[in-house]
């Protein structure tokens, strides 16, 4: 203090200040410390700066303490320069203040600038603390003693390197303590232990560890809590307790469990302590296995191998078990003050004590009935190709193994693809039913393979299997012959060549090469080049036309074994296309397609004249049906209300030419009714019926060919507001002898006339209903008409000749040949 006074005194002089001035020096001085936690009061006065100067002056403080973190702590009196404490302070938030001390003259200038740095004094008020309160270890039952991996550690937040932040630990206390055990603590701050760890006796053990300060003033201290959970090892063997199952299995069976052992131990269960695991001894063949439970621990005896009761009718076994992890044990012989504790302790192989527990067990083989064996489960035999029915191919024989039962049993074919043997139920003597063929598709690499079955008589039967292959010695029973029938040959000027291959189901030496011979007169048309081998060369000579060609090859094998064949050769211009026998498909194409259109085109054909047929050989005349109002048909001897239709002088003439030459008749009843357009009809109401004029002939039975009968029909659509009471009926006429031949003139004169009267039978003027005389009303009786009768003789013509012209219609007959062609164009 005194020599902060110098030197404040010793700056505050007017030529320091003047330096000060003049050189613009800060000054730092240590200056003063506050403890930390100090209890008070507050505020207390920490110093007084003094500075003796001959005009006033004004002092200011600021920093950490003052407007810095912490604030508040300290003030300073600007005037005297007292400087105050306000508050405590904490050593650990910041051990040093660091301010900065003004004086200023009246008018603001600085006079003196110094740092000042004032330290915090630490006392002990924070003790040694661990990261946290509890700590968790797990070790195994079978670590040695010694260090138990876990080191401590503690920090204290007092100043470093004093008694406040020094500390050491300690054990407090062990819950629970075990008899074997002991703990400790290194100044290191790791635990050890001394002894053995016993998971039986103590799960878990928990140890209070504190550790303490070396404080001048106070001592402070903190603890910690460890907790060891001590997992259980392998310190109690297990042992078989018993054992539950039949003890019995039958042979030649697999998958069954005859015998299930019971293990006890005491480590904890569902640990790798506790599981067991079971090991077979004396198992011979390897017929069986153990396998644990994993529930209940057990080792389960299942059967993997079948046994045979004739190797055995009893199995013992031994079976030991032993834990998945190794035994061990450790044993406290002495304690000791200083250094490990005496302990007896083995593991894993050096465990003198680990013998695992083993248990003999003895396993029945019961006796069921065994399939018969054969001597040889692979017959083999050698029989000749094509040797005769009933060669003897060899002997079977089987054997039942079962001591116990006394069964018989038989021989039979299991599979036979081709039905070649037999063999003999009780003797199994195989002899062949079929001539055996080496090219039979059963036949692999010369072997065929045959499936035969000794069926005994137990209960069940039980069949044996023994195969049976028979080679067969190949026999020269196949000509050679060529892989194809036909052959494509192009023409050329010069010599063509193709390929003719041949083959031989036979084998060697029965086979190729082959010899090619060509037979019949081919001389100068064909050659063979070369003619021996597997492949023959057809040449063609230059001056062989196009087309088909028949040879005859004979091809002979090695032996003299030969076959004649009929061969198809096509000779044709290859240059059009690749081969002939594109362009035969080509032209079979375009046949078919000619083929096609002309069937097309005589089936058209013969429609047409079926056609015709129908038309000529008609029997009977179609009746069209009429637009009437009152759908009414009427049959007439006359047409009342009269006609128009004017006959010609030149067709009566030429008719009655031809009627002198003829004989008529009269025919009841032979005709059909037809309808045919009348020349006129009448019209109701102003409106034109709809009228058909289509005439329509037919022959009559007991006509010649040119004999026709024509007859007309009743209009359509007329609807008469008068008609007759009463109507004879016309007698149908028939002509006996040729029939009209009219020439074409007439013909067509009669064509004209209808067409025109149908064309203008509207744009009539008269086309007007009239009431004509001879229909009469309904209220005067009518006249009944003359029925007419037209004797046989020739007074017909003369008849014909004074007909009313109600009747001159029937000038309207024409060439009835004529007509029905007409017909039959429309």
């Amino acid at each position: 203090m005194l020599c902060f006074l110098l030197l404040v005194y010793y700056l505050s002089s007017s030529t320091c200040s003047e330096l000060l001035r003049r050189h613009r020096r800060n000054w730092i001085i240590d200056s003063y410390s506050i403890e930390e936690e100090h209890k008070g009061p507050f505020p207390y006065e920490l110093g007084k700066i003094d500075i003796d100067r001959d005009y006033v002056i004004y002092f200011n403080l600021n920093g950490h303490g003052v407007d810095k973190e912490p604030k508040g702590v300290l003030s300073i009196n600007s005037t005297s320069g007292t400087i105050w404490v306000h508050k405590a302070v904490d050593y650990e938030a910041r051990p040093q203040l660091e301010l900065k001390f003004q004086a200023r003259r009246a008018d603001s200038t600085i006079d003196t600038r110094l740092g000042v740095e004032i330290s915090i004094l630490d006392i002990n008020d924070n003790p040694p603390r661990f990261d946290k309160d509890q700590f968790d270890i797990s070790v195994p039952e079978d670590l040695a003693q010694g260090y138990l991996g876990m080191t401590m550690v503690a920090s204290d937040k007092d100043k470093s390197g004093t008694p406040n932040s020094t500390f050491h630990y300690e054990i407090k206390s062990v819950s629970p303590k075990p008899a074997d055990s002991e703990f400790f603590i290194e100044k290191t701050g790791s635990i050890t232990f001394k002894g053995c760890l016993d998971h039986e006796a103590s799960k878990k053990i928990s140890i209070v560890i504190e550790v303490k300060d070396h404080g001048e003033v106070v001592s402070l201290s903190s603890s910690a809590t460890v907790v060891i959970h001590v997992q259980d090892s392998n310190d109690h063997l297990p042992t078989i307790s018993g054992q539950t199952g039949p003890d019995k299995v039958k042979e030649e069976t697999k998958g069954s469990s005859p015998l299930r052992l019971h293990v006890t131990d005491q480590d904890t269960r569902n640990s790798p302590a506790w599981r067991a695991r079971f090991t077979i001894h004396g198992d011979e063949g390897g017929h069986f296995k153990i396998e644990t439970d994993p529930v209940t621990n057990d080792g389960i005896l299942t059967v993997v191998k079948p046994l045979d009761f004739e190797k055995g009718a009893q199995r013992e076994l031994s079976i030991s078990v032993e834990n998945e992890i190794p035994y061990f044990f450790c044993k406290v012989k002495e304690r000791t003050s200083s250094g490990p504790w005496t302990v007896e302790s083995s593991k894993g192989d050096h465990a003198s004590a680990a013998q695992p527990h083993t248990v003999n067990v003895t396993i029945e083989v019961e006796d069921v009935n065994d399939p018969p064996k054969f001597r040889e489960s692979v017959k083999k035999t050698v029989v000749k190709e094509n040797a005769p029915t009933g060669t003897w191919l060899g002997n079977v024989t089987a054997v039942d193994k079962d001591s116990s039962h006394t069964n018989t049993f038989v021989y039979k074919v299991g599979h036979d693809p081709a039905d070649w043997v037999t063999v003999d139920p009780h003797t199994g003597n195989i002899t062949t039913v079929k001539r055996p063929d080496r090219e039979s598709p059963f036949v692999v690499n010369g072997v065929y393979t045959v499936i035969l079955h000794a069926v005994d008589n137990g209960e069940p039967p039980l069949t044996g299997t023994c195969t049976l292959q028979i080679y067969v010695i190949d026999q020269n029973d196949n000509a050679p012959q060529p892989e194809v029938q036909h052959f494509d040959v192009c023409m050329s000027n010069m010599s063509t060549t193709a390929n003719i291959t041949a083959s031989d189901l036979d084998g060697d030496p029965f086979g190729g090469p082959f010899t090619f011979e060509l037979l019949g007169d081919v001389k100068g048309k064909w050659k063979l080049r070369p003619s021996y081998g597997y492949t023959a060369g057809l040449v063609k000579e230059p001056g062989l036309y196009a087309g088909q060609h028949t040879i005859d090859l004979k091809i002979t094998d090695m032996q003299g074994e030969f076959g004649v064949y009929n061969l198809s050769v096509t000779v044709c211009d290859c240059s059009l296309s690749a081969n002939c026998r594109t362009q035969r498909k080509t032209a079979a194409k375009a046949d078919f397609g000619a083929i096609g259109i002309v069937f097309a085109s005589l089936l058209a054909l013969l429609f047409v004249m079926l056609m015709a047929i129908i038309c000529s050989h008609k029997k009977e005349f179609t009746v069209l049906e009429m637009e009437s109002a009152g759908n009414t048909l009427l049959k007439s001897n006359t047409e009342k209300p009269g006609t128009d239709c004017k006959v010609y002088d030149n067709v009566l003439a030429v008719f009655k030419k031809h009627q002198a030459q003829s004989n008529w008749q009269t025919l009841n009843d032979g005709m059909h009714r037809t309808n045919v357009a009348p020349e006129k009809q009448s019209y109701v109401n102003g409106q034109i019926p709809k009228v058909d004029y289509t005439r329509v002939y037919q022959s009559h039975p007991h006509m010649d060919g040119n004999q026709m009968i024509g007859n007309y029909g009743t209009t359509k659509g007329h609807r008469s507001s008068h008609q007759p009471k009463e109507m004879g009926t016309m007698n149908s006429l028939s002509i006996r002898k040729p029939s009209f031949p009219l020439d074409e003139t007439i013909l067509n004169l009669l064509h004209q006339k209808l067409t025109t009267l149908q064309e203008t039978e509207g744009n009539r003027p008269d086309a007007l209903s009239h009431l004509y005389a001879e229909e009469g009303n309904d209220d005067d009786d009518q006249e009944e008409l003359d029925k007419i009768s037209i004797p046989d003789d020739e007074s017909f013509e003369k008849t014909l000749q004074n007909l009313d012209p109600k009747f001159n219609k029937l000038a309207s007959i024409c060439k009835p040949q004529d007509i029905l062609n007409r017909e039959c164009a429309f």
